[in-house]
């Protein structure tokens, strides 16, 4: 019982340090970075994409600034 109470305790105490030790302060001059093109995520890819199969699903859309035809996809 006791030393599974001691294990139980041991592995607590690593959940904290490990969780503690993960935190970090982002300095102002850092935060310049995250508004890069690079640092941001990709789902500017996945719209784009998104965007244009819907283009050439959908005969009605428009103001997308892409190529535009029927719903028939022959395009």
């Amino acid at each position: 019982m006791k030393t599974h109470l001691r294990s139980l305790f041991a592995c607590t105490c690593l959940l904290i340090v490990g969780l503690l030790s993960s935190c970090e302060t982002v300095k102002p001059y850092q935060k310049t970075y995250l508004n890069e093109e690079e640092m941001q995520l990709s789902a500017r890819k996945v719209q784009t994409f998104e965007m244009n199969f819907e283009s050439y699903r959908e005969g009605a859309s428009g103001a997308t600034g892409g190529k535009m035809g029927g719903g028939c996809g022959c395009n």
